[in-house]
C-alpha cells in the first residue's frame, strides 16, 4: 500500500496541511521544516499527487534536445519526430540551446521534467549529461550524430559512406582539383563525412586541393565559398559537408560569376527541402530522417535496452540525389 500524506506528517510529526505547504512551491513554510518533511517522505517513500500527474504526464513525454534550428535540416527532423510521437499517442517537449549554451547548462531543467526518454540533435552531448541520465534511470539517444567518448544509443546516417560516395562522383566527373568546405571539427557529422571522402581521394592517388570551414551555416559557408573561388587554383569541384553550406556556395560562384555546373560541381550533404529548389537544384545525399527517427524511437521502446547499458550505434544508408550541380 502506498505511503499517505496522513502517515508523513505522523513520522514527522506535523500536520496534514503542513505536508501539503512542503510539496507546494512558493507556498509559506520555514525551509528547515520543509527539508526535514521531504526527507521523511522519501525514506518512506510518500509520492504527492501533484507529482504523480506530473509522472504520468511524463511517461508519455520524449524530450529533443536542440542546439542548432536555424539549420534547415533539423526542423525537417523536428517535424517527423513531432508526427511519429503523436501518432503513437505520445508527447514531445523541446528544449533548443541558444549558441552560447551548452547541454550541461540545460541538465537540470531538462531533468526535472521527468521526461520518459530524451533525443539529442544538434547538441553535443556531455559525459556528466549522460551520467545524470544514467543515474534518473532516463534513456538517452543521439540521433544524426556518435560519440564514441559516452555511453550512449545513437542513430546516424552513414556520414563515412556518403563522403566516399560523393568522393567518387566528383572523380568520375574528372574532377581534378577538388575543394571541401567542412562543418565543425568536433563533430562526428563533419569528421565521418570528411574521413570517408579523403579515404577515396587517397585510394585514387589524390588529395583535397583546399579546405575551409563553414561552420554547417550560411554566413561561414558563403564566406568558405568566397575565399575558395578566389583562390589562384580555382576548383573545379567542392563538397559541402552540409547542405545550407553549399547553397551558400552556389550563392558564392553567382557572384564570382563561375558557372555550376560548367566551371564547378558542387554536392551537398542532407537534401533539406530548399536543395530542391529551381533556384539551386543541388545534388546532394539524402538522410533518411524519417527512418532515423523510427529507429530512434524504436531504441526508446525497446526493454531489453536499459539506460545504464553501454548503448547501441545504428548506421543507416543514406541516398544520391542527381540535381543539376553535378
Amino acid at each position: 500500500m502506498k505511503p499517505t500524506a496522513k502517515q508523513v506528517a505522523h513520522a514527522a510529526g506535523v500536520s496534514i496541511s503542513a505536508v501539503s505547504r512542503a510539496f507546494t512551491p512558493g507556498a509559506p513554510i520555514e525551509p528547515a521544516k520543509r527539508r526535514a518533511i521531504l526527507a521523511v517522505a522519501e525514506e518512506l517513500g510518500y509520492i504527492s499527487p501533484a507529482r504523480r500527474t506530473a509522472e504520468v504526464i511524463a511517461a508519455g513525454t520524449v524530450t529533443l534536445v536542440a542546439g542548432d534550428l536555424l539549420n534547415p535540416f533539423y526542423p525537417t527532423v523536428l517535424d517527423s519526430l513531432a508526427r511519429q510521437l503523436q501518432g503513437s499517442g505520445r508527447q514531445l517537449l523541446v528544449y533548443a540551446l541558444a549558441a552560447s549554451d551548452t547541454v550541461d547548462s540545460a541538465t537540470d531543467r531538462i531533468l526535472a521534467a521527468r521526461p520518459s526518454a530524451i533525443i539529442v540533435t544538434s547538441a553535443y552531448l556531455t559525459s556528466n549529461m549522460a551520467r545524470a541520465c544514467r543515474q534518473h534511470q532516463i534513456k538517452v539517444v543521439l540521433l544524426n550524430r556518435v560519440q564514441r567518448d559516452i555511453r550512449t544509443n545513437a542513430v546516424a546516417c552513414d556520414n563515412y559512406q556518403g563522403g566516399r560516395d560523393v568522393a567518387r562522383l566528383l572523380l568520375d566527373r574528372g574532377c581534378r582539383r577538388i575543394g571541401f568546405v567542412g562543418g565543425i571539427a568536433n563533430t562526428s557529422t563533419h569528421a565521418e563525412r570528411a574521413r570517408g571522402f579523403r579515404d577515396v581521394l587517397h585510394e585514387a592517388g589524390r588529395t583535397v586541393q583546399a579546405q575551409v570551414h563553414g561552420n554547417f551555416n550560411y554566413q561561414d559557408g558563403y564566406q568558405a565559398g568566397m575565399t575558395l573561388l578566389s583562390s589562384a587554383e580555382r576548383p573545379d569541384a567542392i563538397f559541402c559537408c552540409n547542405d545550407i553550406m553549399a547553397l551558400a556556395v552556389i550563392d558564392a560562384a553567382r557572384e564570382c560569376g563561375v558557372r555550376v555546373p560548367e566551371d564547378l560541381a558542387i554536392v551537398g550533404f542532407d537534401d533539406i527541402p530548399m536543395a530542391s529548389w529551381n533556384s539551386y537544384q543541388l545534388t546532394t545525399i539524402r538522410q533518411p530522417v524519417e527512418r532515423m527517427v523510427q529507429e530512434a524511437l524504436r531504441l526508446i521502446d525497446d526493454p531489453n535496452i536499459k539506460p545504464s547499458d553501454a548503448g547501441v550505434t545504428r548506421l543507416l544508408a543514406g541516398e544520391f540525389v542527381m540535381r543539376r550541380t553535378a
